[in-house]
């Protein structure tokens, strides 16, 4: 099984992440936690490339292969093999990141941004993807609270352009049955227990 999250930055998917995947190794299974961008070696390293708030002269076009780059290696060298021996892999963001972010926030055409993302995951499609949803307002009051020094280059991007990365997430949740929409507002432990309510639920249909 396959499961992704996904949301604005802070919307608290890494701590959902973390709660599930504590759940799942208690339950039995053998689990497989990855982040995005990054995960593997390869990988890491472009991660490196993309966050370094020092690279502000990077195009749009430059950030979206080298994230579908990180997804290809990741999928190929971790996700696939995993999946293929029996774990449940979760990861701290995914494909559908790259379409709300890159093709929605920096405004590249959406019908490429999907082609090449399918070109990069191939057959890594989540089973499950959790969107936290959060309002701009409560991005901006939780970004407030981090040191400034601590933000990466894309966290230090402006309102309209996390406005229009929280449609483009809207626009995907329409659209694909497996995004499961979560308001992000609720405590960790009323979000943790609805994800693991649907995730049992999964794992009992999928017997």
């Amino acid at each position: 099984m396959f499961i992704t999250f996904e949301g604005l930055d802070f919307c608290g998917k890494s701590t959902q992440v973390k709660l599930l995947q504590t759940f799942l190794k208690e339950s039995g299974f053998n689990v497989s936690l990855i982040r995005e961008p990054g995960g593997v070696k390869i990988s890491e390293k472009i991660r490196d490339i993309i966050l370094d708030r020092k690279n502000s002269e990077m195009f749009f076009e430059t950030e979206l292969l080298l994230f579908s780059a990180s997804r290809a290696q990741l999928v190929r060298e971790e996700i696939i093999p995993k999946l293929k021996n029996g774990y449940i892999v979760i990861s701290d963001r995914f494909h559908d990141s790259s379409i709300a972010y890159q093709g929605f926030g920096r405004g590249l055409n959406p019908t490429f941004v999907k082609q090449l993302q399918k070109f990069a995951i191939g057959e890594a499609i989540p089973d499950l993807t959790f969107f936290l949803d959060i309002p701009i307002e409560e991005v901006l009051n939780r970004k407030s609270k981090v040191n400034k020094d601590d933000l990466d280059r894309i966290e230090i991007s402006k309102t309209d352009f996390y406005e229009n990365v929280r449609l483009g997430y809207k626009k995907i949740a329409e659209k694909e049955e497996r995004f499961i929409t979560i308001d992000g507002l609720m405590t960790k432990e009323i979000i943790h227990n609805e994800i693991k309510k649907i995730v049992k639920k999964y794992l009992k249909d999928k017997k």
